[in-house]
């Protein structure tokens, strides 16, 4: 699924597109703006991760760390990866979800949302996509 959303045969609300991977807003999000950042080559799992792909992979994860609060108005962001165990695609990703103090989320139980529509999905990818390409 994950490799259909790199090559752009299978829909997302992409947030960056990046030699080093992909980033796209979660379809079923902990809380809203929850983005998904994937590597560009079919990958498991992070054991799996090549070491030459591993500085690109994580600066995406990191500037989307950055961009998420900005673009969005949250204190923070909680960065996870599940490595098989509640994996539930297997293609390695990253959740760089936002946070704000109070929000609720506690360990890691994750309550799952949905957007109401595409627009608004849209209009939270937009608004991450804008922070990061500087604007």
């Amino acid at each position: 699924m994950f490799c259909g959303v790199v090559a752009g045969g299978v829909p997302a609300f992409r947030v960056a597109d990046t030699p080093d991977g992909v980033a796209f807003l979660d379809i079923r999000p902990v809380f809203k703006g929850h983005v998904l950042v994937v590597p560009r080559p079919h990958v498991d799992d992070l054991p799996g991760l090549p070491g030459e792909l591993l500085p690109g992979f994580f600066a995406l994860v990191r500037r989307l760390a950055a961009a998420v609060p900005d673009a969005l108005g949250a204190q923070g962001t909680f960065v996870a990866m599940n490595n098989v165990v509640s994996q539930s695609v297997p293609h390695l990703h990253a959740h760089v979800v936002p946070r704000t103090k109070g929000d609720g989320l506690r360990g890691f139980f994750w309550p799952r949302t949905r957007y109401a529509d595409d627009a608004e999905a849209t209009g939270y990818a937009e608004r991450i996509a804008a922070v990061l390409a500087g604007g």
